[in-house]
């Protein structure tokens, strides 16, 4: 009888390890795969950021529709302890708050087309401000790895 019980007890342990095995086996893969994702996502942000300051470097897309690009994928980089990017890239950061209110797409189109020209005015003397700052931090940027 007491044979039996311990033959229970020992074939009882040995299920409940074998699950628990499994089980971590299964967290493993699933840490594993959402690493890849992660690094997958951070490869796919950082092209991103290299092409806009490319496009931006070579006055193929204008400051401030790049520096709202740049701020948003900054900010989105999926990193651990993640610097202070509006300190590192002042001049993005200054000219992203200077124009993230501007009315674009469908908002923009509603504008008379005086009131669009006002408005490109006022982006243009804001993309001269910044200009030099913005352009500096994007020479840097051009080269960002993490």
């Amino acid at each position: 009888m007491i044979l039996l019980l311990i033959l229970t007890a020992v074939a009882l342990i040995a299920a409940l390890a074998w699950y628990a095995g499994s089980l971590l086996f299964k967290l493993q893969l699933q840490k594993q795969k959402i690493e890849n994702v992660r690094t997958q996502r951070l490869t796919q942000i950082l092209e991103s950021i290299h092409v806009i300051s490319l496009a931006m470097a070579q006055q193929q897309c204008n400051l401030s529709e790049g520096c709202i690009r740049l701020y948003h994928l900054l900010e989105s980089l999926p990193i651990k302890n993640k610097p202070d990017f509006s300190v590192k890239y002042s001049g993005i950061y200054a000219l992203y708050q200077e124009v993230k209110d501007l009315p674009t797409h469908e908002a923009r189109k509603q504008l008379s087309t005086l009131e669009r020209k006002l408005q490109d005015i006022q982006r243009e003397e804001k993309e001269t401000h910044f200009g030099s700052q913005v352009l500096a931090d994007v020479a840097r940027l051009k080269v960002l790895s993490v």
